[in-house]
Parts: C-alpha cells; structure tokens; sequence
C-alpha cells in the first residue's frame, strides 16, 4: 500500500488561535532529583532531559484544574477573540489525548462548560499527536461543504498522572537502565491548552485561509509508541526513524500537487524534542530560523503541540505568509496542512 490522502480547502479560515497555559512550572532538574537514586543505581547521568531532549521546563496544572478546564478556557479565549456569536457554532471537536473516562466523550463537558448551543454537533476526533490537525480537516470539510459556519477545535493535555506514576515505577528497585530509557518520552510530556475558531472564508476576510493537506498512514509501525494514564513506552530510535521515513514518502509525493520544497515562511512542527526537530530540518532541508520552537520550555504538549507553537508565533506572522503545519502522530501517521496566513 502507498500514496498520500490529498486535499484541498476551498472556503475555510481560521479566525483565531489562543492558548490557555498551566501555571504550575516543572523543571528537568526536579525529575532529575526525584529519580536521582535510580540513575545512580542503573548507571545513567542525571540532565538526560535537557542535555539530549533540549527541554528545560514543562508545566502542571494547578491543584483543582483538570485539562477539561484548560480545554474549556482556551476555547471561550477563542470564541471571545473571533467575534463569533456562540450561537452560530455548529461544531465543537474536542481532540485530546488525555481522558478521564472512556464514555462519554471530553467534548461534552467542554460543551457544556463553553455553553454551546444544542444544535452544536461536538464530539472527540483523537489521533495520538495529529489530533488536532484532523480535527482542523473534518472542520474545514464541513465548512466548505456548508453543513455549518463555523466550528471550534479544542484540546487540553494533563501529563503530571503519568508522569508521576512513571517516576514512582522507575524509583522500584528492580528498574533497569532499560526501563528508563523506554519510558524516557513519558518524562518529556508537558500540560496545556489551546484553541481555534473555524470559519467561512467569504464570511470572513480577515481570516487565515486553509490551503491544502496531505496525510499518509503507516499503521505497520503501530506499536512502536503505546500509552495510556499510567505508562507509555516508546522506541526512540524506531520511532524517530520511522516517522522520518514516513514523512519523506509523503514528503517527495506531494510535491506533484504542492511546492512546499521551494520553501515557506513559517513551518509549525510538532514539538517532540531538539534532536526531533533538527532531524526534520535535515532531512527536508528546512531552514531552522524559520520553525518556532515551544519545546524547550512547555516539553511534547501532545495534539496541543502544533496549534500551540502556532498560536505562540502568530505575532510574528504578516499577511501573505505561508505557513505549513507538520506533525508525525505515533500509529504512525503523518501530516502536513499549508495555512495562507
């Protein structure tokens, strides 16, 4: 099997992104101390995190705040800021990783925290890291198919769950540097919340104009990266070079319907770790003065990755720019989306 899904967008605009941030700051150097003891005793050098990953920080939410609230912030942030009366939202599509239950959806308690109308469709699209990008499409689809006029996406991340039932399990005395290692991305996860306002390009101007995407699967490398609340395990070096290939597949393919090579403005990468990024920038030639960086102080925020590092380096966009949104999603998927800035 190959080829890549492509489309193009013919009537949708983001009308605005907006971030809700977890205040409660976590550095790398305080997981480094709470699991002093095992990198002693398994032989591996404390600063792992910062040293190999380049993040030196990440954030928790506050006692008492749930990434539904965060989701539900960041989504009244965007709807105050778009102008949109919330009654003319006919969709909500929550995309987060993170869950409480399994039934019912996120998307009804950030509806009802929103006060969305009724005749607002709202359920959960999740797709590892690409969530929101998907998310961003199916929106899009209904817009230009004129099933509805504006939608919002949102997304709240909680990772101190697992990341503290994750330094518990290393601290057991029969973990092996092994152990670390394969649970290492745990530790790079980073909460957080963001946003966006979808709507019809000829209703409004002023809005970001979605181009086109292109997505390509490659479901053979399904468990490289599996997770849930209490442990997820990865193949660092299986998935990175994976996901790379992957991506240049698609890469290479999509250049008979667009010409990304030649080169854009702003590229929105999913933020994973430094060595991540600098392996996309080789490998597709992209230049690094031009992909913001969020990482470095907010860790892998999951799906709120890519709208995220968007939202962050809006200010620095000017009408006309290209923006291409890239993200590689654990199953493995991947995806690239251009926004007309």
């Amino acid at each position: 099997m190959s080829g890549n899904a492509t489309h193009r967008f013919s009537n949708t605009s983001i009308l605005t992104v907006q971030t809700a941030d977890a205040s409660r700051v976590v550095t790398s150097d305080a997981i480094d101390e709470r699991l002093a003891d095992t990198y002693k005793r398994v032989g591996l050098r404390p600063g792992l995190l910062e040293r190999l990953a380049g993040i030196r920080e990440r954030r928790w939410w506050e006692d008492g705040v749930t990434f539904t609230d965060g989701a539900a912030m960041a989504g009244a942030k965007a709807i105050s800021e778009s102008g949109v009366d919330p009654a003319g939202i006919g969709l909500m599509i929550n995309t987060s990783v993170s869950r409480r239950y399994l039934e019912p959806s996120t998307a009804v308690a950030v509806h009802h925290a929103l006060g969305l109308p009724r005749s607002a469709q709202n359920f959960d699209v999740t797709n590892a890291c690409l969530g929101f990008v998907n998310g961003m499409e199916l929106a899009a689809a209904m817009i230009d198919s004129g099933m509805i006029e504006h939608a919002v996406i949102v997304n709240g991340e909680d990772a101190q769950t697992v990341q503290d039932r994750t330094i518990d399990r290393l601290n057991q005395p029969d973990t092996t540097a092994r152990d670390v290692i394969a649970q290492f991305a745990t530790l790079t996860l980073g909460s957080g919340a963001v946003a966006m306002v979808l709507g019809r390009s000829d209703q409004h101007p002023e809005g970001h104009r979605l181009v086109g995407s292109v997505s390509r699967a490659g479901t053979e490398h399904h468990e490289l990266c599996t997770g849930d609340n209490d442990e997820m395990r990865t193949d660092l070096k299986g998935l990175l070079e994976a996901g790379l290939d992957l991506s240049m597949d698609m890469w290479e393919e999509a250049a008979a319907d667009f010409d990304w090579q030649r080169g854009m403005d702003r590229y929105v990468i999913h933020q994973v770790s430094k060595v991540h990024t600098a392996a996309m920038c080789e490998r597709f030639g992209i230049d690094e003065t031009r992909v913001p960086k969020t990482f470095p102080t907010r860790g892998n925020l999951g799906p709120a990755s890519v709208p995220y590092t968007l939202a962050n380096a809006q200010h620095e966009l000017v009408d006309g720019d290209r923006v291409l949104l890239m993200g590689i999603g654990s199953g493995l998927n991947a995806s690239c989306l251009e926004i007309a800035w």
